[in-house]
């Protein structure tokens, strides 16, 4: 029988092309297989995403099935059939020959690289070592090391010029050539470099080394070596880094080293780390209460206890934060100064070693003074009287130390302050007194405000504390307007009865809140609370023209209008049950004619304290005295 085969036999495989000439139907097979392969080449071109020429691919694939059931073969060209061994083997054979040789030659260059560069790199190392040799050999003692003491043996014809402040040190002085001494605050190594923070009072700047012809690796070493807080000198010249140096005051710049002298070596072992020094408070204390001794000689969290610091105040002095306290200080007394100069008051200076055992009954420290019993003033209150009101100079001032023998273990007593003490002659009211103590005061703190910007950031950073708020007219209420406060509060405060420190503290919130002001004065105090020489209350026998400055809730300062009738004086020094023949000059320096006149009392320490929140006046007081403490 004749079978009809479905599709034409071939006795070789036969191409697409060829395939669709016989058939008209593989033809149109052929054109569709075609069209979807341009397709998908033209959308992976085009870099589509798969999601979109996947279909056509798909497609594409199921027609070639069917092209490959209707031929017998698979669709695509012809592949090349495998030439016969033969001849062509030692064709092959050739051409290995060549790859290997190729190989070898290639790897035979790539040894010969490596060797070169092997003895590039003794090269090196051979100049190197005979550099540092050389360099050992050299002196360089005019570029690093310790520098001769100084003794006063020459002097340079620029003298001070010669050498740069830190604090001075800005961008604006790119390029110059520097010399700052300071103190070694921290040395880092890294690498072949040395980076160095020296500091200067509030001020930090560092300054950068690398090894270099000019810079030996022994200048490298011997500046990582020194030892901190060691006293240096270096020379070099002044960059603006691309980023701010964190951790320098003087952030904008740094001292590229050409020259590092130490001046005077730290010998001995640090009691404390300067780091842990400058931490920041963990919490804000009370400044208010006893104080503990043994309980603050340590600290937690990698700081310094204030008993370890006080052992040690030569060096806790260096701190940014002590260093800007104490030129607050400094501000303040000079602000002092200044206002009452304006105001025609002369500075005068008083004895501090008094005739007697006691000064008006006081507690005050005893001596003997060649037989005879002294002691140490508790006030210059009597001699500045005699001046002011007796000796005709009407407007006196004093800044000077001050002696109290009080058994007082707290936070704001000290044995020994610092007395910033006025009295001044009075027309008709003692109101004149509070007009000048209250302008006074706000001259002081808009002084401190405009010329203490730095010093007061520094004390911030590490003693957080809120700006002192104040009134341009200094606030003034009395005694029984403070109690009536006290008492709407639900303190239990009688207008007669003395106030403690804590309703002091208490006071001082509720005037705040409800007048926006920690500073303030308070007039009109309970005579039996107050010095036998203030003057009664011309309407009240149980009150007296006295007052009290306070800051922030605690008492800055005491004042009164003082009695100038003898008569008078002698009365009330009984009323207290003094011994008048222990103050008879006094009172004898009143029967020759005396102004009216007030004054008062204010404790240095204690502003500054205050002003600045700190939470122990011992922080305040460069070398505190205290019940416990009489060194260093």
């Amino acid at each position: 029988a004749n079978i009809i085969p479905t599709c034409r036999s071939h006795s070789k495989m036969s191409t697409p092309e060829e395939a669709a000439a016989a058939d008209p139907a593989i033809t149109a097979l052929t054109e569709q297989i075609s069209k979807l392969g341009v397709s998908i080449a033209e959308a992976k071109q085009a870099k589509k995403p798969k999601e979109e020429w996947d279909p056509l691919l798909k497609e594409m694939l199921a027609l070639k099935l069917e092209y490959k059931a209707k031929t017998g073969q698979e669709y695509g060209p012809k592949k090349e059939e495998k030439k016969p061994k033969g001849d062509d083997s030692q064709e092959a054979s050739e051409k290995n020959k060549e790859k290997r040789a190729k190989k070898a030659a290639e790897k035979a260059a790539k040894e010969e690289k490596k060797r070169k560069q092997r003895e590039e790199r003794e090269r090196i190392q051979r100049e190197k070592l005979e550099k540092l040799k050389s360099a050992a050999n050299e002196d360089w003692s005019h570029v690093f090391g310790d520098a001769p003491m100084i003794q006063s043996a020459t002097k340079s014809e620029e003298g001070v010029n010669k050498w740069t402040r830190i604090e001075t040190l800005s961008k604006e002085m790119e390029g110059k050539k520097v010399l700052v001494r300071g103190f070694l605050h921290t040395a880092r190594g890294v690498g072949k470099g040395a980076f160095v923070l020296i500091r200067s009072s509030l001020y930090t700047v560092q300054c950068v080394a690398f090894e270099s012809k000019d810079i030996p690796s022994a200048m490298i070493k011997y500046m990582n070596g020194v030892p901190v807080e060691s006293i240096v000198d270096v020379y070099g010249t002044l960059t603006v880094p691309a980023n701010p140096v964190e951790g320098a005051t003087q952030s904008l710049v740094e001292v590229q080293v050409e020259k590092f002298h130490c001046v005077h070596k730290a010998t001995a072992a640090m009691p404390f780390q300067m780091e842990d020094a400058c931490r920041p408070d963990l919490v804000k204390e009370t400044d208010v209460g006893a104080y503990d001794h043994e309980a603050n000689a340590s600290a937690e969290g990698g700081r310094v206890g204030q008993e370890t610091r006080l052992d040690h105040r030569w060096i806790d002095l260096r701190t940014p934060a002590n260093q800007s306290i104490f030129r607050v200080q400094s501000m303040v007394c000079t602000l002092f100064r200044e206002y009452l100069l304006s105001q025609n008051f002369i500075e005068i200076h008083t004895p501090k070693l008094l005739s007697g055992a006691s000064e008006g009954g006081a507690d005050v420290f005893t001596l003997d003074y060649f037989g005879k019993p002294a002691c140490l003033s508790m006030s210059p209150q009597l001699h500045k009287q005699m001046a002011a009101a007796c000796g005709g100079f009407e407007r006196v001032f004093e800044i000077g130390p001050v002696f109290r023998a009080e058994n007082s273990n707290t936070r704001r007593h000290l044995c020994e302050f610092t007395g910033l003490d006025l009295e001044m002659a009075i027309v008709e009211h003692y109101d004149e007194v509070l007009d000048v103590l209250g302008d006074l005061f706000v001259y002081i703190f808009d002084g401190l405000k405009e010329k203490c910007g730095p010093e007061l950031q520094r004390v911030k950073e590490q003693h957080g504390f809120e700006d002192l708020k104040y009134l341009k007219k200094t606030l003034k209420i009395d005694y029984a307007t403070g109690c009536k406060l006290l008492r709407e509060a639900g303190v239990d405060q009688g207008d007669y009865d003395d106030l403690s420190t804590e309703n002091e503290k208490k006071l001082g919130d509720i005037v705040k809140e409800k007048y926006d002001t920690d500073f303030f004065i308070m007039d009109k105090y309970p005579l039996d609370v107050r010095p036998f020489y203030t003057m009664p209350d011309p309407n009240n026998p149980k009150l007296s023209n006295s007052y009290d400055v306070f800051i922030r809730g605690q008492e800055i300062l005491s004042g009164a209008q003082r009695v100038h009738e003898p008569e008078l004086l002698v009365e009330r020094a009984r009323a207290w049950g003094i011994d008048v023949e222990t103050i008879a000059s006094y009172v004898d320096s009143f029967r020759n004619g005396a102004l009216p006149h007030g004054g008062g009392g204010i404790g240095l320490e204690r502003v500054v304290m205050l002003y600045l929140g700190l939470p122990n006046i011992r922080k305040s007081s460069m070398f505190p005295r205290d019940p416990r403490r009489i060194s260093p």
